[in-house]
C-alpha cells in the first residue's frame, strides 16, 4: 500500500475536496492547480512524478483515476470486498466480528470458478442468485455445510452494504437456501464429562510444557461452565466483584437474564482455584494489582493479562485430542465447551420453565436447543 506523507491542512486545495479522504500518494501542487502521484510506469523504471487531474476533479475520479493507475480493477468481487472492510460500518464492529469477517473474505477469495478463474477477479455485477447457490452447494458437498453458511450469510451482508450505496442494483444473495448443517447439538455423558475434567485437572499439576501438561485454569472453567450453566466467554470475563455471599453472579450474554448461582462445595471450589492461580501469576510477573474488585478478571493467562476466548478454546482442544488419544474419551465422545452449558441445563432438575429460569434464556424456544432431557410422564388414565 503507498503510503503519503502526513498531511495538513492545505487552504490552497479545493473547497469542494475532503481533505481527510484524499487517497494515500495523491498530492496538490498549488502553483499549477494540479493533482500529481509519484508513479513508475514499470518496475525497472524510477519512479516519477505525473499529473492525474485538475482543480475541478471530484474527490471520487481523484480515488478512481489513482486506483486505475495501479491496476485496480473496480468492476471485481475483490474490489468489493476490500471497499467493505475499508467502510466505516466494518471499522466499528467488535474486532471478533472483524477477525470472523476477514477469515469469510479470504476463504471467498480462495474460491474459484468452473474454469478456474479466482472468484475475487470475476464482475461482481452480472451476478445472480443461482451464481451464489451453486458455490454455496459445491461448498456443502465438500462435507463443510457451517463454511458454506457461514461465506453465504457473509456475502449476504456484503451485498446489501453495496446496494444501500448504490454499487449494486439487488443482493444477488438473499434468495440463497442455506446448506443442511450437520446437527451439532451434543449432549457430554456425564461420565466422559467427568473423565475429561479429571485429566485437566491432574494436567493442572504436570509441570508446565511438559507431557500431560494442561493450563491450571481450564478444569475450573469448564466445571463452572458446567455448574452455572454459562459460555466460556462468560466465565473467562468473570470479574472478583461477581463473588456474593449468596452465590455467583453471572453476566450472560445474548439477551440471557443474569442470575445468582448459589454456593455448592463444588463452585466454591472452581472459584477459590481460579483466584488462587490468578494471584500466583500476578506475584510472579510483578503485576500491578487492580484496587476494585470489579477491575480484577478471573482467569488470567501466564503473562498475566486477561485469558483471551481464542486461548481457551485451543487449550481445550488440545484437552480433548490428548482424550482420545490416550483412550480417556472414544472419538464419538468428543464435546466441545459450550456443550458444557448444554449439559448443564438438562441436568438442572425441576420443570423446563425451572430450567428455562435457572439459565437465564428469556424464549421458551431456547430449551429445545439446551435441555435435552426426556420428561417422564403418567400414562393416559380414561377410566
Amino acid at each position: 500500500m503507498v503510503r503519503g506523507r502526513k498531511r495538513k491542512h492545505d487552504p490552497s486545495i479545493p473547497a469542494h475536496i475532503d481533505q481527510h479522504k484524499l487517497p494515500a500518494g495523491v498530492y496538490w501542487d498549488r502553483r499549477w492547480s494540479v493533482w500529481y502521484t509519484i508513479h513508475a510506469a514499470a518496475q525497472d523504471q524510477r519512479a516519477r512524478r505525473q499529473n492525474i487531474a485538475g482543480k475541478d476533479v471530484l474527490l471520487s475520479d481523484l480515488h478512481k483515476a489513482i486506483e486505475d493507475l495501479r491496476g485496480v480493477n473496480r468492476r471485481a468481487l475483490a474490489w468489493l470486498l476490500s471497499g467493505y472492510h475499508d467502510s466505516h460500518f466494518f471499522k466499528a464492529l467488535a474486532e471478533s466480528t472483524r477477525s470472523a469477517y476477514e477469515t469469510q473474505r479470504q476463504v471467498a477469495l480462495a474460491q474459484r470458478t468452473k474454469l478456474g478463474v479466482p472468484f475475487g477477479d470475476i464482475d461482481f455485477a452480472p451476478l445472480q442468485t443461482h451464481h451464489f447457490q451453486a458455490l454455496v452447494d459445491r461448498i456443502a458437498d465438500e462435507g463443510t455445510p457451517s463454511k458454506a453458511n457461514s461465506l453465504m450469510r457473509y456475502l449476504k451482508l456484503v451485498f446489501s452494504w453495496a446496494k444501500r450505496r448504490g454499487y449494486v442494483q439487488t443482493n444477488p444473495v438473499k434468495g440463497v437456501k442455506q446448506a443442511k448443517a450437520r446437527n451439532r447439538r451434543r449432549l457430554p455423558s456425564p461420565v466422559a464429562m467427568t473423565k475429561l475434567i479429571q485429566l485437566a485437572a491432574h494436567g493442572a499439576t504436570v509441570r508446565a510444557h511438559a507431557t500431560g501438561s494442561c493450563p491450571p485454569y481450564l478444569w475450573a472453567v469448564a466445571d463452572i461452565a458446567y455448574l452455572c450453566r454459562l459460555r466460556g466467554i462468560e466465565v473467562v470475563t468473570m470479574h472478583e466483584d461477581q463473588e456474593l455471599p449468596e452465590g455467583l453472579l453471572t453476566n450472560r450474554r445474548k439477551g440471557s437474564r443474569d442470575n445468582i448461582v448459589s454456593w455448592t462445595p463444588r463452585l466454591r471450589a472452581a472459584w477459590d482455584h481460579l483466584i488462587t492461580h490468578r494471584d500466583d501469576v500476578w506475584r510472579r510477573k510483578s503485576a500491578a494489582i487492580p484496587l476494585h474488585a470489579k477491575d480484577r478478571v478471573l482467569v488470567v493467562a501466564e503473562t498475566g493479562g486477561p485469558l483471551v476466548k481464542s486461548s481457551l478454546d485451543t487449550a481445550w482442544q488440545r484437552l480433548i485430542q490428548r482424550a482420545i488419544k490416550n483412550g480417556v474419551i472414544a472419538e464419538d465422545e468428543r464435546f466441545g465447551l459450550h456443550d458444557l452449558k448444554r449439559r448443564g441445563v438438562t441436568d438442572t432438575a425441576g420443570t423446563r420453565a425451572d430450567k428455562q429460569h435457572a439459565s437465564g434464556h428469556k424464549s421458551e424456544s431456547m430449551m429445545d436447543i439446551y435441555d435435552l432431557s426426556v420428561p417422564i410422564v403418567n400414562p393416559s388414565n380414561l377410566l
